[in-house]
């Protein structure tokens, strides 16, 4: 039996050595690399934090105190921690554990993380109801994967700061660099400030001032005169300047220090910024040398570390090697992406037309503002952002780009279900808040072809702002470009989809036509503005209309289209298919197809239902 294997408690953790506890550090990294070579998921990054995790897990109990991780991918360590070790075999898959922290899951999962650069607004909020409700826990952010690089991040950092609120911050900086260090004296600080003789002068100072007449004034004073003298001589940094007691940097690997350090942070009742130092990829080769490969990965070998090839051609893979095509064409396109390079299918591009391409950082709200930058000054920029992302940037799109009706295109990706990432990351709210936008187009190709024929057509062709949203992964078998709206022609009823949720109305329609029922097949490649009359006129034939939607109901065209049949005068039976006022949990997407009833048979019983209705 290995020593993981006997941890099933924080009680358990408290009584090993520190022999014991680098064991289990290696243990974990081996379970994870077992586990996640199997399932898939976020390797790289769980890998650089196993000492960290373990460390928090010595020092606070998280059944109380608040760990808020900033983002999600990096929490695997602490679930294994915590009673999950068992349920890793289904991780990610249709009933099985999220690859996210969620409360539902757990009471050790404080928050959902499944977007960036949150945790200090939320970790602030808990520290102040804790206060608020004289309550005793502890509230720990933690950052990694470039959260910084987010605006939040330093909106929650400027209030946290100048709360005073108890709360820990942990900058995991695995790579990143935040400010440079500059000259010895820096240097020697920031080994000293973390040495345990030093740690322990400046609390024995602390307690004392705080146990005699006016200590508090006296501690405030010489405190005071260091900041003076530190920020003369060597400077400050930024965290500090906003309010932040800085600690380190300090080796992410070394399980006693950080627990000395935490211990010492909480002690410090204020906020303070612990700054570790991390490797992603620590522990297993393939991912320290490719760290960005294996951050979010498929199933590989163990050995090798090689990953299973793509069985298909992406709609990512097309639209970045479209783009190559349209930038030879036309100087002004360029490409803007929000940390999503590899994902967005932009590689290419970028080592093509390195100065024609952008990319932000996890701030979809700044790129989506310098895409309207570049547009009221001529370029052509194609924003690539995923379509969960992209929401975060909606107020630029209605105020910086709408307002002014600019030409920016948005490169939709991951429209549509996307499978065992799961809530945070489904792309199903993006009909409903684009629709909102005035001026918005909105392109919904249905294969690859129709992919490159309308990204095309809206850099070159269109003006205004555009979106052409398409999904992740490959094509179904509608693979060539459609132009007429009628797909197949029937006198029984009409059913109405758009993208490749036209794929499954198809395979309804053969399957009706074995029943002897004649299905109408309407497929909207443009959705705003939505040229209704294809659907009016079968509608007017067939007194039947079932719409099929992947997105939620809020904002849906079917609702569009009913209300524009009672307005024309037009009876009919109608009905409609979309995943409702809901999230949709993680797995496989045919599995959540199924479960959601936006399978074929789930659309069948939808059609069914309206056949047997009279209008």
């Amino acid at each position: 039996m290995t020593l993981l294997n006997t941890i099933h408690s924080r009680e358990a953790l408290l009584q090993l050595t520190p022999e014991q506890q680098k064991q289990l550090c290696r243990e974990i990294r081996e379970f994870l690399v077992e586990h996640i070579s199997r399932t898939g998921g976020h390797l790289a990054s769980n890998l650089g934090v196993v000492e960290l995790t373990l460390a928090l897990h010595l020092v606070f109990d998280t059944a109380q105190d608040r760990i808020i991780f900033d983002v999600g991918h990096q929490a695997y360590v602490h679930k294994i921690l915590t009673g999950r070790q068992e349920q890793f075999r289904q991780l990610r898959t249709f009933g099985g554990i999220a690859g996210f922290p969620k409360p539902s899951e757990s009471e050790h999962d404080a928050f959902i993380a499944g977007h960036a650069s949150n945790a200090v607004s939320v970790a602030l909020g808990m520290a102040r109801a804790r206060t608020l409700q004289k309550q005793d826990y502890s509230v720990i952010a933690l950052l990694g994967d470039g959260a910084l690089t987010g605006g939040l991040a330093y909106e929650g950092l400027n209030d946290a700061g100048a709360s005073g609120e108890p709360l820990i911050v942990i900058l995991n900086d695995n790579g990143m660099s935040i400010t440079p260090n500059v000259g010895g004296i820096s240097r020697h600080l920031k080994l000293i400030r973390t040495k345990p003789g030093y740690l322990g002068i400046k609390m024995a100072y602390r307690k004392f001032t705080r146990a005699i007449p006016g200590g508090n004034a006296l501690y405030r004073a010489t405190h005071r005169l260091k900041a003076f003298l530190k920020r003369h001589l060597i400077g400050i940094t930024l965290f500090e300047d906003l309010g932040f007691n800085y600690i380190g940097p300090v080796d992410g690997s070394n399980v006693r220090r950080l627990t000395e350090l935490l211990r010492y942070a909480r002690e410090m009742q204020e906020p303070v910024l612990l700054h570790v130092i991390t490797k992603k990829g620590s522990g297993y080769g393939p991912a320290e040398e490719k760290p960005d490969q294996f951050h979010g990965v498929g199933a590989f070998d163990t050995a090798s570390g090689a990953t299973q090839p793509s069985k298909s051609v992406t709609f990512s893979a097309t639209f970045g090697n479209t783009m190559q095509e349209l930038a030879a064409e036309d100087p002004r396109i360029c490409a803007i992406t929000a940390a999503m390079k590899p994902g967005t299918g932009l590689d290419g591009f970028a080592a093509a037309y390195p100065d024609r391409f952008f990319d932000v950082g996890i701030a979809e709200g700044h790129a989506v503002a310098m895409a309207a930058g570049l547009a009221k000054q001529g370029m052509i920029p194609v924003a690539a952002i995923y379509s969960t992302f992209l929401q975060r940037a909606f107020d630029m799109m209605l105020h910086d780009v709408g307002l002014l009706n600019l030409h920016v295109i948005f490169a939709v990706d991951r429209a549509g279900l996307v499978g065992e990432d799961g809530e945070t990351h489904h792309g199903v709210f993006d009909i409903g808040y684009l629709q909102q936008v005035p001026g918005m187009q909105i392109l919904c190709p249905a294969n690859q072809a129709e992919l490159r024929t309308l990204l095309r057509k809206a850099a070159l062709e269109m003006t205004g702002p555009v979106a052409v949203r398409y999904p992740r992964g490959g094509d179904g078998f509608l693979k060539s470009v459609c132009t007429e709206p009628c797909l197949r022609e029937g006198t029984d009823i009409t059913l109405v989809s758009y993208g490749t949720m036209i794929n499954t109305v198809l395979e309804a329609a053969v399957s009706l036509k074995q029943q002897g029922i004649h299905a109408e097949v309407v497929k909207l490649t443009q959705i705003k503005p939505l040229d209704m009359t294809p659907v009016l006129e079968s509608v007017r034939k067939t007194g039947r209309l079932f719409v099929a939607e992947e997105t939620v109901d809020a904002g849906c065209l079917a609702n569009q289209l009913f209300a524009r049949l009672e307005q024309e005068g037009i009876a009919a039976a109608v009905g409609k298919r979309n995943f409702g006022d809901s999230y949709v949990t993680h797995g496989a997407v045919s599995k959540l197809y199924e479960a959601t009833g936006m399978d074929c048979a789930g659309l069948l019983a939808g059609i069914r239902e309206v056949l047997d209705h009279e209008a």
